[in-house]
């Protein structure tokens, strides 16, 4: 039986933009919780966010705060109840973050990532938002929150299974279908491990539209089709290579104002917009143009039940986490890890934390 210490490192965010390692208690397992050594974790960009203060108030609630929730490790110590669900310790383990109450009507609808009492004190957690994350040795959370890796799959890749069941949730919220043209506006980790899932559900053909020759260069290697946003009208260059008519599906994973309205100009009549990135100013939308083709636009936020399933793709290399993790930092080297995460001149795309 692994011996747990009292403290522990952590990234903790002091304040907006101030953060540093410290040495604090290791948190205690409560009712239908576990805790987890953390052995891999990676960069989100609502990670970047947090660490600028973007969410005051909502994410996190206060400072100081430990972010992260993209894992994988293994089980160290059992909480009351736990062991019930069949958790072992030494089980190895992929965290996520929505921790729903379970009830609700969301919840028993399957739809926990919408869990209508999201943020209420005892009835609902969100791992690395508004309840402490996984930047640390050591992490807890619910029996809900954890999914068994498999042993083919190493921890660092396992700490890109949250993101990659992102991305099936963002090619099933569009309604990827066999034989389908897909457009994913943004080349980063959503947007890469978001083209695998469309080929997933029958893609047959994927572009990826990016303006950073890094993700551009990636894309390429995974076998994508790519168009440089940078360089002409990327509406109409789809158009063109769609012979006019557009494309089936847009995943839209950039997350700025002028990709939702080039998801939105590039879709075939009758096509779907789904979008998982957030812009944080308003976007105008052409509402004439949606109501008289019947297009689609169509949120995603984080997953729902899409953890289980997307462990199999990954094991078998049909979603390829392994392939945009570029860099790899060990928890002290982490406002470097940070720092390369924000350059957009340093060909980051996954950036991996070992604490």
């Amino acid at each position: 039986m692994p011996v747990v210490s009292p403290t522990m490192k952590a990234l903790v965010v002091l304040e907006p933009n101030r953060v540093e390692i410290q040495e604090v208690a290791t948190p205690t397992p409560g009712q239908n919780e576990v805790l987890a050594r953390v052995r891999a974790v990676s960069i989100c960009g609502t990670d970047a966010h947090l660490v600028r203060g973007d969410y005051p108030g909502f994410w996190p609630l206060s400072f100081p705060f430990i972010p992260g929730h993209e894992w994988a490790g293994e089980i160290a110590a059992l909480g009351p109840g736990a062991e019930r669900y069949g958790w072992k310790i030494g089980d190895r383990v992929a965290g996520t973050s929505h921790d729903a109450c379970g009830f609700c009507q969301k919840c028993v609808e399957g739809r926990y990532n919408l869990c209508e009492n999201y943020g209420v004190q005892g009835l609902h957690r969100q791992y690395g938002h508004n309840t402490q994350g996984a930047d640390a040795t050591y992490v807890v959370h619910g029996v809900k929150c954890v999914f068994k890796l498999p042993d083919a799959i190493s921890f660092e890749d396992g700490a890109l299974i949250d993101p990659a069941s992102i991305a099936l949730h963002v090619a099933n919220r569009g309604g990827v279908a066999p034989g389908d043209t897909v457009a994913i506006t943004g080349g980063g980790a959503i947007g890469l491990l978001s083209g695998d899932a469309a080929l997933v559900r029958g893609a047959s053909r994927v572009i990826v539209l990016e303006r950073m020759a890094g993700r551009l260069a990636k894309a390429v290697e995974l076998g994508f089709e790519t168009i440089d946003t940078s360089q002409g009208d990327p509406v109409k260059t789809v158009r063109d290579l769609t012979g006019g008519l557009g494309v089936d599906v847009v995943l839209e994973c950039a997350g700025v104002p002028v990709a939702v309205q080039w998801a939105l100009g590039m879709l075939r009549r009758g096509g779907r917009c789904a979008a998982v990135g957030i812009p944080t100013v308003g976007v105008e939308i052409p509402m004439q143009k949606i109501v008289l083709d019947e297009l689609e636009l169509v949120g995603c936020r984080a997953t729902a039940g899409e953890m289980r399933r997307v462990m199999p793709l990954v094991e078998r290399g049909r979603i390829r986490v392994h392939e945009v993790a570029t860099h790899r930092f060990s928890l002290s080297e982490y406002e470097k890890a940070l720092a390369t995460f924000n350059d957009p001149n340093s060909g980051a795309i996954k950036i991996v934390i070992v604490p």
